[in-house]
């Protein structure tokens, strides 16, 4: 299965090779296929899950744009862990716990700035919250591609 999907993301390169690296271009085209993933099941738990009502777990309420969110983070961020462990940086020689404990760090460190991002857009300015969600997930990107890049896959040299 990497192979088959590495050799699709591949055959895409050429017109990207004379000004982006391979990672680079390997960790935009994984992100942007999990970032799709994650907008349309967004928008799907939203809409068609949730019925933009509140999840009340008894103990706690969620508003519906906070419970999508929540509940689309589990399947996202399993695929962005696989797609960059076995695709983007395959060169990394850390062990693979270490690497999901640091993904799994970074990984919070984006859902809490997507959280943030999502209170402040949809409950205190009133936006519609499909496209804060992009915003905060593009925002997102940017920080794990660092931290990605520098903490979680680095290589051990």
């Amino acid at each position: 299965m990497k192979e088959f999907l590495t050799s699709i993301i591949d055959f895409f390169y050429f017109p990207f090779k004379s000004f982006m690296p391979l990672k680079t271009y390997r960790y935009a085209a994984c992100g942007g296929g999990n970032l799709l993933l994650d907008i349309i099941l967004y928008f799907l738990c939203f809409n068609f899950v949730l019925y933009k009502q509140d999840l009340d777990l008894g103990f706690i309420v969620f508003s519906p744009h906070i419970a999508a969110l929540f509940i689309v983070f589990p399947i996202t961020f399993t695929t962005g862990f696989l797609l960059n462990k076995y695709i983007t940086f395959e060169e990394s020689n850390l062990a693979s716990r270490t690497q999901f404990v640091r993904y799994f760090m970074v990984a919070m460190g984006a859902i809490s700035m997507n959280y943030i991002l999502m209170k402040f857009f949809v409950d205190f300015i009133g936006f519609y919250p499909t496209p804060p969600r992009i915003l905060s997930t593009i925002i997102s990107v940017i920080y794990s591609y660092v931290l990605q890049n520098k903490f979680t896959f680095k290589v051990n040299k």
